[in-house]
């Protein structure tokens, strides 16, 4: 059995949870890196990896580890690999030259990826008598070496577009979380689709969305059209096995989450927006949407797990001035008022004045929300004492 090494991209407040995804699916020899995880796995988690990840953006299949001390020694060694097993004569490539130093000596991006496409090329003219294309724009084959401490890392990106990009979300939406963003958030909340689940601040419905793929079971990228994953433009794909593991994907699929999703939104526009992405998404028939003010609608379960990125900026013009501290508090006396015995999960940006939502959060998880940074506020809200709940339990 062919054991094949790989790096999984993500941002570094998210790959825990990442690691975690990656061991549930089987992988070995899982080691955190910075924003990477490295992972060993046979050619099935392989495939299973690019289909069910839910929180990692990029895919790497390593090549080949080397010395590389000097331009003339990466260039050798890049010279010595078998590029017919990863390309074919028809098939275009890009390389990415990723310096992991800087100083006096060390080798440039350009450097790097100057001297790779000139060893894949000249292997080519010798073995084929053809030279491989180089495409920037759409290259079958986008190439990876990350080269440190005189020693590269050449790399494949198997996984083709970022892997947020699940192909279900429009723009209509000003901004919007990413969807390996939303289910890292999830996943660090422990959900596992077993208790009711509400966003009040929907937007376009991403956080919503994962949550309903999650308590499905549903594998994250299986609406990805044919063609989108990077793997299937190398001569080493399977397109047999592939097709069974994207057909044990289907068949895991719940008939029906095992708790209700809820999601609301104050504009219609957005509701609507939220709901042609659950058509897409292919969920809609699971969840229950509705315009709704947050501040003035009760909850729509007993109890429960409440998340949401909160609006900002003209959003929550109106009543409030902006992000000020009059929002924060009303969220803080709406949660205390009709939300006791549920989970609150609040997303907001750092140097917002979220605490006087006057709660004290049970756990502050520092993220980025693209470039900005943002802190996961979670609050029990306990019923009476403050004994966990069954709820809460489920969820540490």
């Amino acid at each position: 059995m062919t054991t094949i090494k790989m790096i999984a991209i993500s941002p570094e407040e998210t790959k825990d949870v990442l690691a975690d995804e990656l061991k549930a699916l089987g992988a070995t020899a899982i080691d955190q890196q910075f924003k990477a995880v490295y992972f060993e796995c046979d050619e099935r988690v392989f495939y299973e990896a690019h289909l069910r990840l839910r929180s990692a953006s990029r895919l790497l299949r390593v090549i080949k580890e080397f010395a590389a001390k000097d331009e003339r020694m990466l260039y050798d060694q890049a010279r010595r690999i078998n590029w017919g097993t990863i390309l074919g004569e028809e098939n275009t490539f890009a390389i990415e030259g990723v310096p992991g130093e800087r100083g006096e000596g060390v080798m440039t991006a350009n450097t790097i990826s100057k001297r790779i496409r000139e060893a894949l090329q000249t292997w080519f003219e010798d073995k084929i008598g053809k030279r491989a294309v180089v495409d920037l724009q759409d290259p079958d084959a986008s190439l990876v070496a990350f080269v440190r401490g005189g020693r590269c890392i050449l790399s494949v990106d198997t996984s083709g577009k970022s892997m947020h990009k699940r192909g279900y979300r429009s723009d209509k939406h000003p901004a919007p979380i990413k969807e390996t963003m939303a289910a890292a958030m999830l996943l660090k909340l422990g959900y596992k689709g077993d208790v009711p689940l509400y966003d009040p601040m929907c937007g376009s419905g991403t956080v919503a969305i994962e949550a309903a793929s999650m308590a499905l079971g549903k594998a994250a990228l299986i609406h990805r059209k044919k063609g989108e994953f990077g793997f299937e433009r190398l001569t080493l794909f399977n397109s047999k096995l592939w097709r069974e593991v994207q057909e044990d994907a289907r068949e895991g699929k719940l008939e029906a989450p095992p708790a209700p999703i809820f999601a609301s939104d104050i504009s219609a526009n957005y509701i609507e927006a939220a709901r042609e992405n659950a058509v897409r998404a292919r969920v809609e028939k699971y969840m229950t949407f509705s315009k709704a003010d947050f501040f003035e609608s009760k909850a729509p379960a007993p109890s429960g797990l409440l998340v949401t990125n909160l609006p900002y900026g003209e959003r929550i013009k109106g009543e409030f001035g902006g992000d000020d501290e009059s929002f924060f508090k009303a969220i803080g006396d709406k949660l205390k008022k009709d939300y006791s015995g549920w989970r609150a999960a609040i997303l907001a940006a750092e140097d917002s004045p979220w605490k006087f939502i006057g709660l004290k959060p049970t756990r502050k998880i520092r993220l980025l929300n693209g470039s900005i940074p943002v802190r996961l506020l979670v609050f029990d809200l306990y019923s009476g004492s403050k004994k966990k709940t069954p709820l809460n339990e489920s969820l540490d």
